[in-house]
Order: structure tokens, then sequence, then C-alpha cells
């Protein structure tokens, strides 16, 4: 489960440029997001990590496998 983190504790983020897109990786939780610019890869990430840290809503099941196209 993830902790929330104190908004003033930035914590360990690679940056990394791929191809055309920036990548940022939050490394304390391994949640990357990428976009066409640094500025885009930063703002996605932190939007990535507060989907992160939001905790899952009382009687919603996360033991069944995803069914997601992708996995």
């Amino acid at each position: 489960m993830s902790r929330a983190r104190d908004p003033d504790d930035a914590g360990d983020v690679t940056l990394t440029l791929e191809d055309e897109w920036y990548v940022a990786r939050d490394e304390e939780t391994g949640v990357a997001s990428q976009g066409k610019t640094r500025a885009k890869a930063l703002a996605n990430l932190a939007e990535a990590l507060e989907l992160h840290e939001r905790p899952v809503p009382e009687g919603e099941d996360v033991d069944d496998p995803s069914t997601a196209p992708w996995l």
C-alpha cells in the first residue's frame, strides 16, 4: 500500500529523454510518466503519483486480476 507524501519532499526523480519523449520516474515508488517536454513529463508524473497514492474505496475488490487489455 502506498503512503501519502509530504508535498515539500520531492524525493528522487529521474528524468531521461527517450526518442522524442521525456520520461520522469519517481525512484521511491517506481511510478513513471512521460511528456513531449520536461515540464509536461513532470506534471504528468505529479498526476500519476496523486493517483498512485489515492486510497482504494471501501468495498472495492482489488484482488481480482485486471482485465486491462495490455496485461
